[in-house]
């Protein structure tokens, strides 16, 4: 159950975030402008690529990387060069983790390794190999980690994570807000030189600004009825959300939420992009999770009893209302099975702005939904 009074009040939001979620979520700006800074300082600004390599593979444990491949992929465009190399192990540890090249990369290819804790053997090892097939290495890591050795021992480039002090109070949550940012930073700045898509410093900049006033919209201190993350962390309480998006890039942003809506407040999500999405869940909004399907029991113990799971679509949106859109099929396909509806759209701003936007929000509002409902 959600505890509502929670979400307008600060000093418990404060106490429950025992994982410093929030406050990663907050900085999330400072946190790119830091991380931009790193890049520039391990030389990312000042190289001068030979030509756009063949491949981008990246590696890395857990979400962080799964989410920085799929947003890379997304910016480069049609034809993206960007693959996820997924690892494989007997369990989820630094230890266990192995990740392999394929048997076609060489010198024209680039591989980027990407992770929160940088003591994973098996990215040391992917580093080693990389070196020997003369593919060219990257890595963003925490400094003074094994994996810094490895990347600088192979001739390769190794800028450091931007972390915060609190990182180290409390095991990274791979879908943590901070998390990303830091990690995805400097990878946007490298592939900016290398010719895989476009974020050049004053792009990254707009893209901390449009975070910072994320944050003041958003933050703990902002009512609910006025604050748009704490709105839709309301709306999913006791729900199933069916997120839809629309639009390139609001797609990793769905993906992404509905990733840290699992692992941060066990709030389990479908995803799909429209105008497919109302073809592939309608079966599931004609069933038993339709509100229609199942009405409010007015015996029912409010207490002892907890409610009946109903869908709730959640439409992320990175267009403009008007022109080509499957938007109004939507909201009447939810409608017409009593289906409630979410809809975010971003301010006006190029593609890497308005896809900070949406993920902005729907970290504060995954965030918010944990909080609530662990109190």
């Amino acid at each position: 159950m959600l505890d509502e009074s929670l979400l307008d009040s600060p000093e418990r939001l404060a106490e429950a975030d025992h994982r410093n979620l929030l406050r990663g979520a907050a900085e999330a700006g400072a946190r790119v402008r830091t991380a931009a800074r790193h890049a520039a300082e391990a030389g990312v600004n000042d190289l001068k690529p030979d030509g756009r390599p063949r491949a981008v593979l990246i590696a890395g444990p857990g979400a962080a990387a799964t989410h920085a491949a799929d947003l890379l992929g997304t910016l480069a465009g049609a034809g993206s060069p960007v693959t996820r190399l997924a690892p494989t192990g007997v369990a989820p540890a630094a230890g266990a983790l192995r990740w392999e090249l394929p048997g076609w990369v060489g010198s024209v290819d680039l591989l980027l390794i990407t992770t929160p804790d940088g003591t994973e053997p098996g990215l040391s090892l992917l580093a080693e190999q990389a070196y020997r097939r003369g593919c060219t290495v990257v890595a963003v890591a925490p400094g003074r980690s094994p994996l810094a050795d490895a990347v600088n021992g192979s001739h390769g480039l190794f800028v450091p994570m931007a972390t915060a002090p609190y990182d180290q109070d409390e095991p990274f949550a791979a879908s943590a807000p901070g998390v990303l940012w830091a990690l995805l930073t400097p990878l946007l700045a490298l592939l900016d030189r290398a010719g895989v898509l476009t974020a050049p410093p004053e792009a990254l900049g707009k893209v901390a600004d449009r975070l910072d006033r994320i944050a003041e919209r958003c933050g703990p201190a902002i009512a609910t009825y006025s604050n748009a993350a704490k709105t839709l962390a309301a709306e999913l309480a006791d729900a199933l959300p069916v997120v839809w998006t629309e639009g390139i890039s609001a797609g990793p942003a769905g993906r992404r939420f509905a990733a840290a809506l699992a692992e941060l407040s066990g709030t389990p999500a479908v995803v799909a992009e429209l105008p497919e999405a109302l073809a592939a869940h309608s079966a599931l909004l004609a069933g038993p999770l339709a509100a229609s399907a199942d009405p409010d029991d007015f015996f029912r113990d409010r207490v002892e009893e907890a409610p009946a799971l109903h869908a709730r679509v959640v439409l992320l949106r990175d267009r403009p209302i008007g022109g080509l859109t499957a938007a109004p099929g939507a909201r009447d396909l939810a409608l017409s099975h009593d289906t409630p509806i979410s809809e975010l759209e971003p301010e006006a701003g190029d593609e890497l702005e308005t896809l900070a936007e949406l993920i902005a929000i729907t970290d504060f509002a995954a965030v918010y939904l944990a909080l609530a409902s662990r109190a």
